[in-house]
């Protein structure tokens, strides 16, 4: 709890231009970040796109160079990260499937749809991107929560938080968003 509270503040203070607190900040959250790296990467069936150590520190090069965030808390530090860490891999995609001609190659995620078994579905990284941009004009926070628990890897309850809603409205906000993606995706 701690820890916790050590990390809210350190993040208050960076937002209010406290140069020092992202010293202290960063030994805080570069584990758990690295371990949110490593659940988005150890998901792509193409492991060998990026380490984990790449994407954090990319992640960290652009929350130093956007624009200032006011964190409210941990789980908001946390789902934003994922958010640059969702648009890294995109961007990455984007530019292997662009050098598919000279041997790049596009890059798939599985786990998606909860399918423990070897030949579950894979999907196109950048088709499951396109689905959850539709599906977020279709419905803005049914494509967060997507983002939230599976780019982000946040738990119901911080993706509760995140969304200032109840556990039961994630769980619920969750099947649904993956029935409409698994219809979007898999065609009629």
């Amino acid at each position: 709890m701690l820890r916790v509270l050590e990390l809210t503040r350190s993040l208050q203070e960076w937002s209010n231009g406290d140069a020092s607190a992202l010293e202290r900040l960063t030994p805080l959250v570069y584990d758990e970040l690295h371990r949110l790296a490593h659940q988005k990467l150890a998901r792509l069936a193409n492991r060998d796109v990026m380490q984990p150590s790449a994407l954090v520190n990319e992640a960290f090069v652009r929350l130093l160079t956007g624009a200032p965030v006011d964190w409210s808390s941990r789980a908001h530090f946390y789902a934003h990260t994922a958010v640059l860490m969702r648009r890294i891999l995109i961007d990455f995609a984007r530019e292997r499937q662009a050098a598919k001609r000279g041997g790049g190659a596009e890059m798939y995620v599985s786990g998606f749809w909860d399918v423990a078994s070897p030949d579950s579905p894979q999907l196109d990284f950048l088709d499951l991107n396109c689905a959850l941009d539709e599906l977020a004009q279709v419905d803005a926070r049914l494509a967060r929560v997507v983002e939230l628990r599976y780019f982000g890897g946040l738990s119901v309850g911080e993706t509760a938080e995140v969304l200032q809603t109840s556990d039961a409205t994630v769980v619920r906000g969750w099947r649904t968003a993956r029935a409409w993606l698994f219809n979007r995706l898999q065609g009629p």
